[in-house]
Parts: C-alpha cells; sequence; structure tokens
C-alpha cells in the first residue's frame, strides 16, 4: 500500500523528525531563501546602476537615480517573497527550466506592476533590460550563496557553536579543582581535574570558534568569464571595477574577488567548510568521550520524566543526547568533506558540477545544527558523580609512582645518597600490583628523602596529585 498523501511525508530526517531541532536554517539555506537572496542582489545591483557609486550618477544613459521610494519598492521584492510568490517562481521556472532566469522575469513582472503600486509615475516600469544588466547566472548565484552562507553561519550555527562552548568552559570553572583519575591507554594515570579535562574541550573549540569569526565570504560580479566584457562593450567609459568592488563589499557586506573565471572560484567556501568540519570532530570527540565517562559512572544522568531508556530494561538511562551527536556529526563531516574537496575544482572556466552540490549545504550545517543542539542538551543532563570519582582515586594509589620515582631522581642530582634507579625500584612496588596509602608511606619512610621532601610526599594521596590543573583552568579563554 502506497502512503497517502505523499507530499507531505519528509524522505529527510531533517525535514521529518528532526525538523524542529533544524528548522531555523530554511530561513537561509533553503532553495526558498537562495531565491529571495538572488532578488536581493538583482534589486542591489539595479539601484547601484541607476546611481553610481555615488548615487546621483547613473552608470547608463537613459536610466536616472532612484527615489527613495522606488528604492524601497525594488527591496520589497525580496522582502514580500513569501508563500504565493514561491508557488509563482516555481511556476515560471517549470517553463523556463532555469532558476535564475525565473528570478529575473519575477522581478520584471513586479516591474511592470511599479507604476500602479507606486504614488505617480515611475521609470521602473520600463526598465525591464535594467534586470540583470551585464551578468551571467554564477554573478547572481555566487554573490546570493555567499550571503546565505554568511547569514546562516552568523545567525544559527556559531550561536548554537558558541552556546556549546559556553556549558563546557561554565563547568570547566565549576570542576576546576575536582580530582579525578586519568586514564591513558585505558589504564589508570596521573590525576587530573575535570575542570581542566572540559577546559581543554573549551580551549580547542575556542581556536576553531576565533578562525570561523574571521572568515571571509567572497563575491564576484564581473561577467561570463570573468573579464567585464558585455560591461565594457555596453558602457565603455564607466570605471566597472570600482562599480563591482563597490557593490560587494559595501552593498552586500562580502568580501571582493577581483580574479575568478565565469565562477567564484569557491575557495572561501573550502575554508569554512574544512573549519566547521575540524570543529565537528572536536565536538565528535567530545561526545565520545562524555559517553564514556557516562559509561564508567564519572558523570550521573538526570532521568528525563516519562522517557524511556530501554523497550525491556526498565533501569537504564541511554546516553543517547551524545549517541545522536556522534552519528549527527559524522554525516555532517562527510558532507562538508565532500563539499570542500569537490567546490575547488571547475573544468576551465565552468562546468556545473558546484550546482547541485552546492545545494547540499544546508544539509551538511543541518547535521551539525542537530548535534550541537544534542550535545548541549546532554550536558545540561548530566553532573558529577563525586562518590563514584573519590573511589575511583582511592583504588589506584599506584599512580603515586610518578611523583615518588620523580622527586627521587631530584634528590639525586641533588647529591643525595640512596636515590639510584628510582624508575626500576618504583615499579617493583607498583607495577600490577593493588597497594594503598600505607604501602606508599612506608617505601617512602624506607627512602633517604630530605625531610621536606619525605613529608610532602607522604601526605601526598591520589586526589591531591593533581599539579596545577586548577590554575590552567584560567586558559581556556583564547
Amino acid at each position: 500500500m502506497r502512503l497517502t498523501n505523499i507530499e507531505s511525508v519528509s524522505l529527510s530526517p531533517l525535514d521529518g523528525r528532526y525538523k524542529a531541532a533544524t528548522s531555523e536554517l530554511v530561513e537561509y539555506l533553503s532553495e526558498s531563501a537562495l531565491n529571495r537572496e538572488r532578488m536581493r542582489t538583482e534589486a542591489e545591483w539595479m539601484i547601484l546602476l541607476a546611481g553610481g557609486i555615488d548615487g546621483k550618477t547613473p552608470v547608463l544613459n537613459g536610466v536616472s537615480p532612484f527615489t527613495e521610494e522606488e528604492k524601497a519598492y525594488l527591496r520589497s521584492i525580496p522582502e514580500d517573497f513569501g508563500e504565493e510568490g514561491i508557488k509563482e517562481l516555481a511556476q515560471i521556472e517549470s517553463v523556463t527550466h532555469h532558476d535564475v532566469k525565473a528570478v529575473e522575469y519575477y522581478i520584471d513582472a513586479r516591474l511592470e506592476a511599479a507604476e500602479e503600486k507606486l504614488s505617480g509615475s515611475s521609470q521602473l516600469s520600463h526598465l525591464k533590460p535594467l534586470v540583470h544588466f551585464a551578468c551571467t547566472s554564477e554573478d547572481i548565484n555566487n554573490l546570493s550563496y555567499a550571503l546565505c552562507i554568511k547569514k546562516a553561519v552568523e545567525n544559527v550555527w556559531l550561536p548554537a557553536f558558541e552556546k556549546v562552548i559556553g556549558k563546557i568552559s561554565s563547568d570547566a570553572d565549576r570542576f576546576a579543582g575536582l580530582p579525578m583519575l586519568s586514564l591513558t591507554h585505558g589504564q589508570p594515570a596521573t590525576p587530573t581535574t575535570l575542570g581542566k579535562e572540559l577546559a581543554v574541550y573549551a580551549y580547542r573549540l575556542g581556536r576553531q570558534l576565533k578562525t570561523l569569526k574571521s572568515q571571509e565570504y567572497l563575491g564576484k560580479i564581473n561577467g561570463a568569464t570573468g573579464t567585464f566584457g558585455a560591461h565594457f562593450a555596453a558602457v565603455s567609459d564607466a570605471d566597472w571595477i570600482a562599480l563591482s568592488r563597490e557593490f560587494v563589499e559595501n552593498r552586500l557586506g562580502l568580501d571582493w574577488n577581483p580574479l575568478t573565471t565565469q565562477i567564484e572560484s569557491h575557495d572561501w567556501q573550502a575554508e569554512l567548510y574544512s573549519t566547521v568540519s575540524h570543529a565537528n570532530r572536536i565536538l565528535h570527540n567530545l561526545a565520545v568521550d562524555v559517553w564514556m565517562y557516562i559509561s564508567r559512572g564519572v558523570f550521573a544522568q538526570v532521568p528525563v520524566k516519562g522517557a524511556t531508556g530501554s523497550s525491556t530494561m526498565p533501569h537504564k538511562v541511554n546516553p543517547i543526547r551524545f549517541e545522536n551527536a556522534e552519528a549527527n556529526l559524522e554525516i555532517s563531516c562527510s558532507l562538508l568533506d565532500t563539499l570542500s574537496a569537490t567546490l575547488v575544482e571547475s573544468r576551465w572556466q565552468r562546468d556545473l558540477t558546484d550546482s547541485t552540490t552546492q545545494r547540499n549545504i544546508g544539509v551538511a550545517f543541518g547535521y551539525s545544527l542537530l548535534a550541537l543542539n544534542n550535545l548541549t542538551g546532554g550536558l545540561e543532563s548530566i553532573h558529577p558523580n563525586e562518590t563514584v570519582i573519590l573511589k575511583e582515586l582511592d583504588e589506584n594509589w599506584e599512580v603515586l609512582g610518578e611523583p615518588i620515582q620523580t622527586a627521587m631522581r631530584a634528590q639525586a642530582l641533588a647529591g643525595r645518597d640512596g636515590m639510584d634507579n628510582p624508575y626500576e625500584r618504583v615499579k617493583e612496588l607498583m607495577r600490577g600490583n593493588r597497594i594503598d596509602r600505607d604501602d606508599v608511606k612506608n617505601f617512602v619512610a624506607e627512602q633517604n628523602f630530605d625531610e621536606e621532601t619525605a613529608k610532602r610526599l607522604s601526605e601526598l594521596t591520589p586526589d591531591t596529585y593533581t599539579g596545577i590543573a586548577e590554575k590552567l583552568v584560567e586558559f581556556k579563554n583564547i
């Protein structure tokens, strides 16, 4: 039996099961959002051509600088692009079979209605030739994609990323002095503090955040093969380079790329996706580490009222938020890595491989955003289990072998007798053995330490052997 009302059934989980968690990206990275930015780019290009850089000197004969009312009307085209406009544009594209040409015709229809809509007469109704003037589709597309991506990153993805970093950072401060047994190679090792381990992640992620906040978003408007050929053929006395730079930088708020083929080279996109993918992998490491801390009992989970951990084992509280984040980060990285690798290549002056590839940008960010939301929720639902943490430390007195043998080395270098072969002597006592406080105290007492060192070592316990871990937390903010 086929599904009824099949058009309402989602193929992608981002538009179905996870829609509520990722819907913010629709405003910036959907097909409709891209078309809105295409309209915005076309309208702003018309405004620049009509008034020039100073707003008073038209670039083309037969066009006068737009009135404020005319500018507002043009800018209302993308702003008013809603459900009815989306349907109308789709109908136009079903005839043109070309998305950017459909946008041009959509704007043409609004220009035809300008005189009727505006008070008094308006030149807009006669300016259809100005729409898409001297542009190739990629002039509009590259700028529109840059606007979409920039807004999505700055307004949606980065705030979610910063929220995770903020939670990790605040927990690092809260638990800066909480001792915890380390495991290197899965074996008990020099104790640390929970806060210091979280601070490591805050620092790592902070470096990626710093890179992302300085990210360039490049754009170009220079014609069919990047030569301004049509521009100079039509109007040879205009400073098209200055106009292009003005448009990209000051009118759209992007970074101007002066040298391209037909397409903007997408290097900035590859850089952005590589950085986001790198951040994803650090977050993946965090999700796996926290999952294992939960399994070990270092973190306890707060049960969600009414939630089911297992369909058959009622006692279970599964760390599903971290597992969900882990899987979705992997999917996001796969897509971002593909985008980074493929978008930087184009056959000679243009091919269309980037066209279909770029339509998956929203999917790549969607899975990452979903993971960020799960990580935030997961981190907010756990807390340290100090009973387990302290028990682990108390059961592993052998971790004090490191400070004892290191102190013996220092004493030997200072010329104190009886401190030969410190590593081997401590290894004989501790390696593979379960020892306790008395064993450590007795070993220290048997050595020829000076009085101050002997006192310091005899008072050392696994939960106090954390070095300056608490102080190191201060360095988490770069």
